[in-house]
């Protein structure tokens, strides 16, 4: 393949000769020239699957915005015609479909390549439909060659809700003329950019988790495929050459050589064609394979090659931008290169479809009978708390992880999750049993051992996210195949607990806080106007106990209710809620009556927060999404520069997403004046800086360790080489990893996580302790640590306060040093922020 196939659509004489209708036909610019509308990128892949008998093309899903998610599938019309048999083989070779397999089926390459999950790195969805007419075109010898054997599958935005944003900003203040100056306007993306989608997520980081709509249904659409090649093409910063594969270390250790190697065949064929044409390139550098959540990653772990594919440009390249050789990038430019590398994709796919699909299938059988990794078996104990462990089955069925429950019982050597250390347990009946000896068995042990090994530390993302620990389970890892008797999984009916209860005449009722579905069933009840109060310590009604944090419904504070007991009862039944009926208010132990002094009413809070510039705009989305997508509960957003008008009104809570503030003098005071006239600010991560050291606040940075060098070496520390200093600079770094804190139980900001959390740290911020508050979450001396933490900022770190609680007059600031929000998977630091919302009083 020369360069003149590749630019086949860019050249009118070229597309003439075509029975496909190239881009620069139908839209209204050359491929190249300027940015396309999101609309036209999709109605110029339905014009393609009209016009060619190549092509079918599906919508998948749509965004939170309701723009469609399209994948068009590509191949010879013969395998089209057997297309549903090619996909369905495809999984029984891997073991996640049964049946016999077809021997004539199984060297059928497929290639899945995903453009613009950032949607400001707008250049793959441009170079997306050039890849689209070269395979469609029946005119081009060399890609209908590569189609016998394999099926191309093309998703032309990812991200549409992003890629709009940033085309359509584009296109409104973009000059007539080109200009090349990187610091003028067309250039300078405004405050939250395309990159990110609706709510403002990296939908690059949320593969694994699938919190985002746009990921859910693209990971049923993947599961159904489960391709041998995924390729995700990006943008980075402009002056960078193209970046293909192999990745950079760390590679996580249950990466095939296979895996790699391959990685390294495919950009080996890549290079031919940018040392062709004189374009610059790098490989084995930046864009690491440790990390999960990835577009390279994830397909990785599902036996894929997974890979990265990184051109220069971004929202900075615009149509033409100078670089600093003197020499002009263009769109143009970019859309060649993106459509060179993903047409190299397709060709080694066909060159090597053999070899492909039979290690596919070894990958998926050496998983089933043979795991890798050190741990066989995951028990995460029944004891859980109900939600914690109904959130959990939801991600493992998202990802097509097989579980179990236990019936019988054994003993068993292990892991405790909470502790780090091995410990003799016995698995119980109902306890969920997840084998590592199953088809997705490298995605298993990824998603849950206790820490991933880390060959390099410099790496681009967080280093742990085992997901015990972040959803907060009581869980055991054990290196042996634990044989027990099972069954499948399956959630007991609901049994309605009002089911014949007269809820006019009930004294009370009971809501456990067991996680995230209590906090939306309570959040529903405040919305609709039902008092609720919370237990700020354990009472007794009977023979039950309900900890501390339990919710207490008294019909005696809903008299002026319209409707009380029929709204209860519909919103008990469309949350599933689990809730005790109380049939007096005289406790069994002292304290306990319901009418007591330790039964704070709830109320209904008016929240707000703050948006745009000083704030990070993938931040501000987490606390976006929780209210709106977690909680569902009203939060009112004000621009950054109106903070003041929060003040002025009758808000009772102001959450800070993480962001760098420079809140002037006056709106500090007014802010501190707020707290202590009752509100109840909530600090988050970052935010906490522009709040430490000022007046009216009593947040204080941790110092810094007195210098106890002596002056030989001070010399010495000042002659050191050059080379290493990226080495020396992680010595201070957390790029993200999981530290255990302690936490004061008695506390309502612990409720329902108990006495130890687990933290995803992902910056060195310290502060000391609170002088005069709570310091209710706190990372003591010597902590356990899941991931990379350098020497001196794990020295740094201890003795620090993790989440803090400081009275003020009759309001008071909850300082959350670690974002609880963090890419909207952390569940336990979900409950935590419920807790900081409604139960601490």
């Amino acid at each position: 393949m020369r360069l003149y196939l590749l630019l086949v659509g860019l050249v009118p004489a070229l597309a003439a000769q075509s029975q496909i209708t190239a881009p620069g036909d139908f839209l209204p610019h050359e491929l190249g020239e300027t940015f396309t509308p999101h609309h036209m990128l999709v109605d110029y892949y339905q014009l393609v699957a009209e016009e060619s008998d190549r092509v079918t093309l599906e919508q998948y899903g749509t965004t939170n915005e309701d723009r469609p998610l399209l994948l068009a599938t590509v191949s010879t019309p013969e395998n089209l015609a057997r297309i549903e048999a090619i996909r369905e083989n495809n999984l029984r070779r891997a073991g996640l479909l049964e049946g016999d397999t077809d021997p004539e089926l199984d060297d059928i390459a497929i290639v899945w390549l995903s453009y613009s999950v950032h949607g400001n790195e707008a250049t793959g969805s441009e170079a997306s439909m050039g890849v689209l007419y070269d395979l469609a075109n029946p005119n081009n010898a060399e890609t209908s060659q590569w189609l016998e054997n394999v099926v191309v599958l093309l998703d032309p935005a990812e991200n549409p809700d992003g890629y709009n944003r940033y085309t359509n900003w584009f296109r409104q203040v973009s000059n007539k003329d080109l200009d090349v100056d990187p610091a003028t306007r067309e250039h300078q993306e405004p405050w939250p950019g395309g990159r990110v989608n609706h709510y403002l997520f990296d939908l690059n980081r949320d593969w694994a988790w699938q919190t985002q709509k746009e990921s859910r249904a693209r990971l049923v659409k993947y599961h159904e495929w489960m391709p041998h090649i995924h390729a995700d093409l990006h943008e980075q910063g402009y002056t960078s050459p193209y970046y293909f594969a192999p990745a950079a270390a760390p590679f996580h250790e249950y990466i095939t050589d296979w895996q790699g190697n391959f990685q390294t065949e495919i950009g080996q064929n890549h290079a031919r064609y940018f040392d062709e044409n004189g374009w610059l390139y790098f490989t084995r550098e930046r864009f690491d394979l440790l990390y999960p959540s990835y577009g390279d990653t994830y397909p990785t772990f599902n036996g894929a090659i997974g890979m990265t594919y990184e051109q220069g440009g971004g929202s900075r390249g615009g149509r033409a931008v100078e670089l600093p050789t003197g020499d002009t990038l263009t769109l143009y430019d970019r859309v060649a290169h993106h459509r060179t590398t993903s047409l190299s994709t397709v060709e080694i796919a066909a060159r090597e479809a053999d070899r492909l699909t039979s290690q596919f299938a070894d990958y998926f059988q050496s998983a089933t009978e043979n795991p890798q990794g050190q741990f066989k078996t995951y028990i995460v104990s029944a004891g859980n708390q109900p939600g914690k462990l109904r959130a959990l089955t939801e991600l493992l069925d998202r990802n097509g992880i097989e579980y179990r429950r236990a019936t019988g019982s054994r003993s068993f050597s292990g892991t405790d999750y909470r502790t780090g250390e091995s410990v003799d347990g016995e698995i119980g009946s109902g306890d969920l049993i997840v084998s590592a000896y199953q088809p997705r068995s490298v995605l298993t042990q990824v998603l849950f051992d206790p820490a991933a090994t880390v060959e390099d530390s410099v790496t681009y993302d967080i280093t742990a996210w085992s997901v015990p620990l972040a959803y907060g389970l009581e869980t055991y890892a054990t290196s042996d195949r634990v044989n027990v008797e099972t069954e499948d999984y399956v959630a007991a009916a609901y049994q309605n607990p009002l089911s014949g209860v007269d809820v006019a005449s009930a004294y009370a009722f009971a809501i456990p806080w067991e996680g995230m579905n209590s906090a939306r069933f309570l959040a529903a009840l405040v919305k609709q106007g039902i008092q609720v109060r919370t237990s700020e310590t354990d009472f007794t009604f009977g023979d039950t106990n309900y900890p501390a944090g339990t919710l207490v419904i008294n019909r005696g504070d809903n008299r002026v209710h319209p409707d009380f007991a029929g709204t209860l009862q519909r919103l008990t039944a469309e949350h599933q809620a689990n809730l005790a009926v109380l049939e007096t208010g005289f406790s069994t132990n002292v304290g306990g009556d319901l009418g007591g002094s330790n039964y704070a009413l709830i109320g209904k809070p008016k929240v707000a927060t703050i948006s745009g510039e000083e704030v990070y705009s993938n931040e501000f989305g987490q606390v976006w999404y929780y209210f709106e997508q977690d909680l569902d509960y009203p939060l009112s957003i004000f621009h950054r520069e109106d903070v003041a008008d929060i003040f002025d009104g009758d808000y009772d809570i102001l959450v800070l997403p993480e962001g760098r503030y420079r809140f002037s003098e006056s709106e500090m005071e007014a802010m501190a004046d707020w707290v202590q006239g009752g509100g109840k600010l909530i600090a988050i991560g970052s935010a906490n800086s522009a709040l430490a050291g000022k007046e009216g606040f009593g947040l204080k940075e941790k110092e810094a360790a007195a210098d106890t060098l002596s002056d030989e070496e001070k010399r010495e520390e000042r002659l050191q080489p050059y080379g290493g200093q990226e080495r020396r600079f992680i010595e201070g770094f957390i790029p993200g990893a999981i530290i255990q804190a302690e936490m004061d139980d008695t506390h309502p900001l612990s409720f329902g996580i108990g006495d130890d959390y687990s933290t995803l740290k992902v910056s060195d911020d310290a502060y000391e302790y609170l002088e005069n508050g709570w310091n209710v979450g706190r990372i003591r001396q010597e902590p356990r640590v899941s991931g990379f933490v350098g020497n001196q900022a794990y020295q740094k770190i201890q003795e620090t306060l993790n989440f803090g609680v400081e009275p003020l007059r009759r309001g008071q600031v909850i300082y959350l040093v670690d974002n609880p929000l963090y890419r909207a998977f952390w569940e336990n630091g979900k409950l935590l922020f419920a807790n900081a919302l409604f139960q601490v009083q």
